[in-house]
């Protein structure tokens, strides 16, 4: 048994190691969220992956069945022309009993007094210093830093890590887990020297036994390089770095045209069921997968217990010899 970490993260989660499962959408279900946790780092169950806020409830009670280890939730709020009933799944996660909520998109303002009156941590995942300390002052309790490597949305500013992480850490007085590019002690390593006090990572528990996506997809990230993904929506500033494959590659030559794209014209292509069911049957060209540059650095699909355990050891290892370097 690996000796657990004694971190910041560690310590206001009730964890044993500071590795956070992203909230995947279509990936974030019982079966990895109680992996990660039961292997020592926080797993996350996706709300909106749910249909509905009692669908959310049932995925809870589930996970439930599957570990008595801490996990979370996480809500992304999102502008749409029809939003999601937030307030509903909000309802859901803190009726069940849920103490850990990792928040995405918007601000969390409106939500946090009454998550805090009921007990519940709250991780604010965002990807500038700037949103990052807004989000501090509405009293959340740790930040989750998107660098520009990162699945999904980057922002609009195209920080990466190495600069984003330390300016974070800088900034705020509340914890900082570094996320983006991450994918194996190494990284995690890196991270905690730049003054993160955990990691998240969402590509590499995709690429592992539990995640509830089909094989096919899992090989071919795997087989992929750090080139191999592409940033599509720029031209709408609503830039989400995916897997290159002929549907993002599509979207990316639809943008490029004199005059670009509007949103219309590329929905179908990049519509999230279609996502899902490329992630289900395993045709990794049949619609958008959300995919960070770290492929790169993904060559197996191991357990989340043996992912976990070589990364602490790992993690260890490095920083003990950039110590002995030190040490001349």
């Amino acid at each position: 048994m690996t000796t657990a970490m004694n971190t910041a993260v560690t310590r206001l989660l009730g964890i044993d190691y500071p590795i956070v499962q992203g909230g995947m959408q279509w990936v974030g279900l019982a079966e990895l969220a109680s992996a990660v946790s039961n292997a020592g780092g926080l797993g996350i169950l996706t709300a909106l992956t749910q249909p509905t806020p009692e669908d959310l409830a049932r995925e809870i009670a589930r996970c439930r069945t599957m570990t008595d280890k801490p996990f979370g939730v996480n809500l992304t709020m999102l502008p749409a022309i029809t939003p999601p009933p937030y307030e509903r799944y909000l309802d859901a996660i803190i009726d069940s009993g849920v103490t850990i909520v990792e928040t995405a998109g918007n601000s969390p303002k409106a939500f946090v007094e009454r998550m805090k009156a009921s007990g519940v941590r709250i991780l604010h995942k965002c990807t500038s210093v700037r949103h990052a300390l807004s989000a501090e002052r509405a009293g959340v309790d740790i930040i989750s830093i998107d660098g520009f490597e990162c699945a999904g949305h980057p922002g609009e500013d195209d920080i990466p890590g190495l600069v984003l992480i330390p300016a974070a850490v800088r900034a705020l007085r509340i914890p900082v887990i570094a996320s983006g590019g991450i994918g194996d002690g190494r990284g995690m390593a890196a991270a905690l020297a730049l003054g993160a006090q955990g990691v998240n990572m969402g590509t590499r528990f995709l690429c592992t036994r539990e995640a509830p996506v089909h094989d096919a997809i899992k090989q071919a990230l795997v087989a992929a390089s750090e080139r191999d993904t592409n940033l599509i929506f720029r031209s709408l500033r609503n830039t989400a770095r995916v897997f290159k494959n002929a549907v993002s590659d599509e979207v990316v030559a639809m943008e490029r045209r004199p005059g670009g794209a509007a949103f219309e014209e590329v929905r179908p292509l990049v519509a999230g069921q279609r996502g899902r069911a490329a992630l289900q049957s395993g045709d990794v060209q049949a619609g958008v997968v959300s995919a960070g540059m770290v492929v790169g650095l993904i060559d197996d699909i191991p357990t989340c217990a043996d992912l976990i355990r070589r990364m602490v050891a790992d993690c260890r290892d490095h920083l003990r010899r950039a110590l002995d370097l030190m040490a001349g």
